[in-house]
């Protein structure tokens, strides 16, 4: 979870347990949610975009899996 921090420009970040099954249940709906087959790349970048939007805040799961999906849909994949 360092690199994650790292990578979205956090300090130092720490979850509730709350806030991790929060985060966590995002991204399992965000995953289910794709087309097979779903990336190690894809799965990374939904979990930064996760890691990301709670960290400023977000808790609502609905919320979180809306926005990851769109960076997502967004970013340039090589």
């Amino acid at each position: 979870m360092l690199l994650a921090a790292k990578e979205i420009g956090a300090q130092s970040v720490a979850y509730s347990p709350e806030e991790i099954e929060i985060m966590s249940a995002a991204l399992a709906v965000c995953i289910e949610s794709l087309p097979e087959p779903v990336s190690a790349t894809m799965v990374h970048q939904l979990a930064l975009s996760i890691l990301a939007n709670a960290g400023r805040g977000e808790h609502d799961v609905a919320s979180l899996v809306r926005m990851a999906l769109v960076e997502l849909r967004i970013t340039p994949h090589h």
